[in-house]
């Protein structure tokens, strides 16, 4: 840590968020831990406090905490950072502790929790802590709840972690823009015992959705953009910066993901079934629980899905809103199939020598040229897998099941090797020409008589 930053924590003026702050958060403000780097980091095992089986944040990290008299205390920094969408894009954002989203907070049911959020943006926040039963003074509405946090205070918050489950938390203040600038971050409570709708899982991985609209060739968000986005992301990672899955066969694997965009997201899961074992309310009873390969995860909402990693192979994990797998996406583009624009494509080449005309057969085309890009954009799909181009972008990644993947390992175990026989290949010989039924002949009708009415008496 930077001597400025360390004497701006300890000098951060401390306020209070509710009149049942203990006394003893008064006495000295924990220092803030911060974290750059985009890659996943492994679970972060319990060094003190009540035992629970960690989860691990997808291109992310849990927030350390330090014990104060039984209290677990922790230092949330709101902050200006920047953040590697994918290689070749780096992002002006807002966030916490060095990264957007923020880190994972992980307690256990029962818990005390003492939060320090300090307030380094150039406007006021605050931190509401979605989901969760807490004191009203606590809940973190700026103007409603509490005073905002201004610029350069630091406010302290505290309550008890009353209920298991996963949760968010995000500002409610200036809440369109801090939100379109990537504030955000998850919230893991876990069971202090065993619970009947709990079932202990192997792997236990977390992720939020989040959305961005930057011009290409632009590095900030346009924060007034309501449905127009053009960046779909997995914890503020576009794919193929989005790191895959890994589990050992057989593992049973939670994902627990939740959604502050501005829109619903069907997130689908190859290959395997999941159950829908846990919403912002809590844990769903078993006997509500329905096999699913797809479930809608609307605005606000979180939902924690389970399911025995239980077949083999490198399988697709991603949004079924096939514009949510684009990066730098243009809503206002004609579509061109079909179109011969060979003439008018010779007529501009002349004026733009460089001039290609696309679209004509499809976009897939775009996944293998190598076409210039402005600086700090990402190409509207890329990443490449065995076999070629995967012609995605945005809201997608992979699940990586490996019978000889170590228990504990989350590395990456790079391509997976089929077995013989097992990939769809070319069929050789010759096609038959299929029958087809005669087309359709349009019925021929008489003339439409038209008469006009007769003359009235009188008249």
């Amino acid at each position: 840590m930077n001597p400025t930053r360390r004497s701006f924590i300890q000098h951060a003026t401390l306020a209070l968020a509710g009149a049942s702050v203990a006394p003893v958060a008064m006495a000295a403000i924990p220092e803030p831990v911060f974290q750059a780097s985009a890659d996943t980091q492994g679970p972060w095992l319990p060094p003190n406090g009540r035992p629970y089986n960690p989860v691990v944040t997808l291109n992310g990290w849990t927030l350390p905490w330090r014990m104060n008299q039984g209290v677990k205390e922790f230092h949330l920094v709101a902050e200006p950072v920047q953040r590697e969408l994918a290689p070749g894009m780096v992002a002006n954002l807002w966030g916490y502790n060095g990264q957007s989203p923020g880190p994972t907070i992980e307690v256990v049911e029962g818990d005390r929790v003492r939060i320090y959020v300090t307030n380094r943006l150039s406007e006021h926040t605050s931190v509401h802590w979605h989901g969760q039963r807490l004191p009203n003074g606590m809940d973190g509405v700026s103007g409603l709840t509490q005073p905002p946090i201004p610029s350069g205070k630091t406010f302290v918050y505290e309550f008890v972690a009353r209920r298991p489950g996963t949760f968010m938390y995000h500002p409610h203040a200036d809440e369109m823009v801090q939100m379109a600038m990537g504030m955000m971050g998850f919230w893991v409570t876990h069971p202090k015992g065993q619970h009947p709708h709990i079932q202990p899982v192997d792997r236990d991985y977390c992720f939020l959705l989040n959305a961005y609209d930057i011009d290409p060739g632009a590095a900030t968000p346009k924060v007034m953009t309501m449905l127009d986005f053009n960046l779909w992301t997995w914890n503020s990672r576009v794919f193929p910066g989005i790191a895959p899955l890994v589990a050992r066969k057989n593992e049973r694997v939670r994902l627990r993901v939740g959604n502050l965009t501005m829109t619903n997201h069907p997130i689908h899961l190859h290959g395997h079934e999941f159950e829908v074992t846990g919403t912002d309310g809590g844990p769903v009873p078993r006997s509500a629980r329905w096999p699913e390969v797809t479930v809608d995860i609307a605005v606000g909402q979180m939902r924690q899905m389970e399911f025995l990693a239980d077949e083999e192979g490198d399988w697709a994990l991603h949004c079924h809103k096939s514009h949510h797998t684009m990066n730098a996406m243009g809503h206002g583009l004609p579509t061109m199939i079909g179109v011969d624009q060979r003439g008018v494509a010779e007529k501009i080449t002349n004026l733009i020598p460089d001039y290609m005309a696309m679209g004509q057969a499809g976009m897939a085309e775009m996944s293998s040229m190598s076409m210039p890009l402005p600086d700090n954009t990402l190409p509207m799909m890329t990443g490449d897998g065995p076999f070629g181009s995967l012609e995605m972008g945005g809201m997608f990644t992979v699940l990586k099941v490996r019978k000889d993947q170590p228990t504990g390992d989350y590395t990456d175990p790079g391509w997976f090797k089929h077995p013989a026989g097992t990939v769809a290949t070319e069929a050789t010989g010759p096609v038959p020409e299929p029958s087809r039924p005669a087309p359709l002949v349009k019925p021929s009708r008489p003339p439409i008589q038209i008469r006009k009415p007769g003359g009235h008496a009188g008249h």
